[in-house]
């Protein structure tokens, strides 16, 4: 980070560990149940977060280093927009007025990036496209050019189908990430924030969340036990990264399930709504071809049980076949044919 436009040229990539207290709670359950001296490592969900530097006006013709810029939106898998909710005279922002504009700015380059990828398609299928793609090219276009983006845009379901396969930028999900002082990061203070944006920007609460930066910056120099505290004299529960994880993986529709054993303790992150067999090729791809059922325990069974004899014991534990609709917080074991 730098007080200049533009410090960011190259995406920063952190991978951050999912926040998952069920882990730990299993990793003893393991420690009790197989007579282990240690406690088996624990192998947490981890989400990738890709630091871009933000657009300025004009960006979808290049302004800025806005082409570069957008080509590297297009590899995610939701946009977190980070919008300033502070006042600082000190700190410089490229083209800003005011956090409304800022947004407006950003969601417009994306809709023209788009409606030019669509233009652009146009001429290239012309004459080879079906009538569900002309259909779907034409409503695209006539959208975006009224300002509304593709995710809003009304498409059949089988047009659906096919403007997904185009990764359009105003297609994918996202979130506002408002970014407050540290004088207004407090638990009442935030829901506050979030009512008065709401408002401001037009954009749903369940779309919002606050953090501080400076605050997250000073918790990531932190030990756990640090962490814990600091949030205390906060008077919040948990970090703003932890919050902003949370929202991200319910937007997404995904879920975690567990496996435990003396090996390691581990999330594995999947969406919403799969079954057993795809949540056994998370694992590894072979699982799929191989599978024979799956064991499954729910975690509170699992722990109030005393780990999977206990569970199996007390008929906790039951036999899965392949088209088990999977649910979070399930811990699994999975039987492989040979």
């Amino acid at each position: 980070m730098a007080n200049y436009p533009f410090a960011t040229i190259e995406p920063n990539i952190g991978i951050v560990p999912v926040p998952d207290p069920r882990l730990s709670i299993l990793a003893d359950v393991v420690k009790s149940s197989d007579g282990l001296q240690n406690l088996p490592p624990i192998v947490p969900a981890t989400v990738q977060f890709v630091d871009i530097a933000g657009l300025v006006k004009g960006a979808a013709e290049g302004e800025g280093l806005g082409n570069k810029f957008l080509s590297h939106i297009r590899e995610v898998s939701i946009i977190a927009h980070v919008v300033r909710a502070f006042e600082d005279a000190d700190i410089i922002k490229e083209g800003s007025v005011d956090p409304k504009s800022d947004y407006r700015i950003i969601e417009t380059e994306l809709m023209l990036a788009d409606l030019q990828s669509v233009q652009n398609m146009q001429n290239r299928i012309r004459r080879d496209a079906s009538v569900d793609e002309k259909s779907t090219l034409e409503k695209l276009t006539k959208a975006l050019s009224d300002g509304v983006p593709a995710q809003d845009t009304s498409l059949t379901e089988k047009e659906a189908v096919i403007a997904r396969q185009w990764f359009l930028l105003s297609a994918k999900k996202e979130l506002i990430v408002l970014n407050v002082s540290e004088e207004d990061y407090t638990k009442e203070n935030i829901e506050l924030i979030v009512s008065k944006y709401t408002s401001i920007l037009v954009i749903p609460e369940e779309k919002m969340v606050v953090i501080c930066a400076k605050i997250e910056a000073e918790l990531a120099e932190l030990s756990e036990e640090e962490q814990k505290e600091y949030l205390k004299d906060l008077g919040v529960s948990e970090s703003g990264l932890e919050r902003l994880i949370k929202k991200a993986y319910q937007t997404l529709g995904l879920i975690s399930f567990l496996t435990a054993g003396e090996k390691e303790v581990r999330a594995w992150t999947i969406r919403l709504g799969e079954t057993s067999l795809m949540a056994s090729g998370t694992i590894h791809t072979d699982f799929m071809q191989k599978f024979i059922k799956a064991e499954v325990v729910s975690f509170d069974d699992f722990v109030q049980n005393n780990g999977w004899k206990g569970s199996r014991e007390k008929g906790k534990a039951r036999f899965e076949g392949k088209d088990y609709i999977m649910k979070d917080g399930d811990v699994v074991e999975f039987k492989i044919g040979a």
